[in-house]
């Protein structure tokens, strides 16, 4: 990253975005933002340098924008609705045509995986999205107030092998547990979709774990937790969030930290 002042972001939805553009300038660089239409937080505006505001599925706009831009260095940040893939009135250019017809199967990393190697076509290199926020991402240890109880643990413990394993599998980085049965699994709707069904199945006192893949590609779909986990864990009625320590980022930690032990919520990393 040699002599460069300049990098794009493609951001999605959530607040990810808003804290990589933030921390991006931070470090001195211009921050330039491929906003998409109805899914990034308009806030993006006021962060970046430029911001170009593009419809999911419009590929060749996309790399238009960033070889005008002058770009050699990207960022992905944020998710996209991938229920939004499925639906009928999505347009695909033939760009976009063309990097889907790269893809074998539909999950997550084979999606990205398409778009970095036709970035890379283009001489676009995608980066770390968490370069600049390695301090985000906490050490093992508790978070919180209160301590796990002896059951909390186990289920940790328990809870933390099945995520992996589900990772590894590409279908999701959370799982939901209560007393060594599993309750929920995240698969497409996210985290905070499965973690208010496991309330909603059983109630009470669960244990949420989150985890990065055993094969994480930290160039995109990196494991996030931030307000909108807490509220949903306090909707839940959930007790535990344990999230994999050093591969996690939490957004406004200390916030966080506050609003569960507000909800009487244990947060540990592991």
């Amino acid at each position: 990253m040699e002599n460069v002042d300049r990098i794009a972001l493609i951001a999605g939805s959530g607040k990810f975005p808003l804290f990589l553009a933030n921390a991006t300038k931070a470090n001195g660089l211009q921050v330039v933002v491929i906003a998409v239409n109805s899914e990034t937080d308009p806030a993006i505006e006021k962060l970046a340098d430029k911001v170009y505001w593009l419809n999911l599925g419009e590929g060749a706009k996309l790399i238009e924008t960033l070889q005008a831009e002058g770009i050699r260095y990207a960022m992905m940040a944020g998710k996209i609705s991938k229920t939004t893939l499925f639906k009928e009135g999505l347009k695909l250019d033939e760009e976009a045509k063309k990097i889907m017809s790269r893809v074998i199967d539909r999950k997550d990393d084979t999606l990205l995986s398409a778009v970095a190697s036709r970035l890379k076509d283009f001489d676009i290199e995608l980066l770390d999205s968490t370069t600049f926020l390695k301090a985000m991402m906490p050490a093992k240890g508790l978070l919180t107030s209160r301590k796990p109880t002896a059951q909390e643990a186990e289920d940790v413990k328990f809870g933390f092998k099945i995520a992996k394993e589900m990772g590894r599998l590409d279908i999701g980085q959370s799982v939901v547990v209560k007393k060594k049965a599993v309750i929920a699994i995240e698969a497409i709707e996210g985290t905070d979709e499965a973690i208010k069904r496991a309330g909603s199945l059983i109630g009470k006192d669960t244990v949420v774990i989150k985890v990065s893949k055993p094969q994480q590609d930290m160039r995109f779909d990196v494991p996030v937790v931030g307000l909108t986990t807490i509220e949903s864990l306090h909707e839940a009625g959930a007790s535990v969030l344990a999230i994999e320590a050093g591969k996690v980022l939490v957004l406004e930690k200390d916030e966080v930290a506050r609003a569960a032990d507000r909800y009487g919520i244990t947060i540990v990393a592991v």
